[in-house]
């Protein structure tokens, strides 16, 4: 089977499945697993050259809508008549559901049903170990810092942080982004900032210039409660999530509940 996958949360799909070795194309922005390095890359995610994808002749490709502008790739797909599944999970019942759906489309069902079946397992346990006495902890988590955007109620960090024992302070905004301001970050008093920039690498954010916001001292928060996070492990809607899942359920609990 040639399979391409055009975002790196449908790559990462692909791998939770067992088939990363399926590949014969990504998009530039894919960066795990290791397996993938060499593969031709076929642009950002919404710059494709479909004049690559189809010299590849693929048997399936890896679509998605996760990005507003993607919705290009999906027509020109269309258009070409090159076979191709759309994922574009919001949530972590999504993510699993899409393990499902992609394995149909690969015809490796059974690889599927138990691909969903480990991560639905996984998720209970973290929920678990993460159950604790007292109020939750608030968290702001900052996608982006100017505009400020942020994750809304519909939106798979919001589950994230209820899962690792916490609440997101945007938890009441029925949107999957928000884009807001600091004053309202300010307003809503988080009690733990989660920086996890979009595109940006952890050793390239700095702590130092969200202190130096206006009235960030209303805030009370030490070095301890801002943390940088890896994009990669809170930003892709992929099972990779779990891993961010677990690290911020430890993050919860050494800050708040030990």
């Amino acid at each position: 089977m040639r399979v391409i996958s055009l975002c790196p949360s449908n790559t990462e799909v692909l791998t939770y499945l067992g088939v990363a070795e399926w590949l014969v194309g990504v998009d530039d922005y894919s960066d795990w697993p290791d397996s993938i390095n060499g593969l031709p890359r076929l642009g950002p995610d919404l710059s494709i050259d479909m004049d690559r994808v189809e010299k590849l002749k693929p048997d399936l490709v890896l679509a998605s809508l996760s990005v507003p502008g993607m919705e290009k790739n999906v027509d020109a797909l269309v258009g070409r008549g090159i076979p191709h599944i759309v994922l574009n999970p919001q949530s972590l019942e999504d993510i699993a559901e899409d393990l499902v759906l992609t394995a149909r489309a690969l015809n490796i069902q059974e690889k599927g049903l138990e691909a969903e079946k480990l991560f639905r397992s996984r998720l209970a346990s973290i929920k678990q170990k993460s159950l604790a006495a007292g109020k939750p902890p608030s968290l702001y988590w900052e996608w982006w810092p100017k505009p400020i955007f942020t994750p809304g109620q519909i939106n798979w960090l919001t589950e994230i942080s209820e899962a690792a024992g916490a609440r997101n302070i945007f938890d009441d905004v029925e949107l999957a982004s928000v884009q807001t301001d600091w004053d309202d970050v300010v307003s809503r008093k988080p009690d733990m900032i989660c920086l996890a920039w979009v595109g940006v690498r952890q050793d390239k954010i700095n702590i130092e210039l969200v202190k130096k916001r206006p009235a960030f001292e209303k805030l009370g928060l030490d070095d301890g409660r801002i943390v940088v996070l890896e994009e990669e492990l809170y930003c892709r809607p992929s099972p990779r999530l779990l891993d961010g899942l677990e690290k911020l359920s430890r993050l919860v609990r050494s800050r708040f509940h030990m």
